[in-house]
């Protein structure tokens, strides 16, 4: 049987706005096995990005538990949380989020040097050997500027990866791109999925993205409404 990677049991998570208390999760309990390629869809202000937000421990929950590779995250201090974060969990924005007076190299190598978990010279190796997975490594002293949309998502990608995390966490990763650079990109995750073996989660609004996943959940007021698995093509 698959290895868990991410459990939530009776989750819950509220926020404050103008004096109200708001629910945006609603007691949820599911769990993502290793290797399993994951959408979550669901409308504007259903909760997906905050669940998505909780597994990746950048919001604390409210109310429940959270376990990320067997370990509890409620009881884990800020610093602990933080360490889990970066060894464990790898994110791809809508956005690349990239830094952009490091070129593409440097990019990749960042999250490993924070960690300290390679030395500088392993972290080179390994960024450009991503690189080259990503279809890049002709571009690895190229600064964010230079590089194209679809590009900058690569380089996201192969940064994701750097610190060979048992989860990748992707949000709307190809809102900010063309269609058919889009479907490049949800190729090359679908790719890396079935090498790498690595558990995606994929939050979007778009149900071609979605026809790409195994498994698909879509969420309402806070709430799973609908968790399938399907066949790849």
């Amino acid at each position: 049987m698959s290895r868990t990677v991410v459990e939530l049991k009776k989750v819950y998570k509220a926020y404050i706005q103008g004096g109200n208390l708001l629910l945006a999760l609603r007691g949820i309990t599911t769990r993502f096995l290793e290797g399993e390629f994951t959408s979550i869809m669901g409308p504007s202000g259903s909760g997906k990005t905050t669940l998505l937000n909780v597994i990746g421990g950048l919001d604390r929950i409210t109310k429940g538990e959270l376990w990320i590779d067997g370990v509890n995250t409620v009881y884990l201090s800020e610093e602990e949380l933080t360490r889990l974060r970066g060894e464990k969990i790898g994110f791809v924005f809508q956005f690349f989020n990239l830094i952009p007076v490091l070129n593409a190299l440097e990019n990749v190598m960042l999250p490993m040097l924070l960690v300290k978990k390679y030395s500088k010279a392993e972290a080179k190796r390994r960024a450009m050997r991503l690189l080259r997975e990503v279809g890049l490594a002709d571009r690895a002293k190229h600064k964010p500027s230079q590089l194209s949309g679809g590009q900058q998502q690569r380089v996201a990608i192969a940064r994701a990866l750097a610190n060979n995390p048992s989860l990748v966490l992707a949000d709307e990763p190809t809102g900010n791109l063309d269609s058919k650079t889009g479907a490049e990109i949800m190729r090359l995750l679908k790719k890396l999925n079935l090498e790498e073996k690595k558990t995606f989660i994929i939050v979007t609004h778009d149900p071609d993205v979605a026809a790409i996943t195994r498994r698909r959940l879509e969420i309402r007021d806070g709430k799973i409404v609908k968790d399938e698995t399907v066949g790849y093509e």
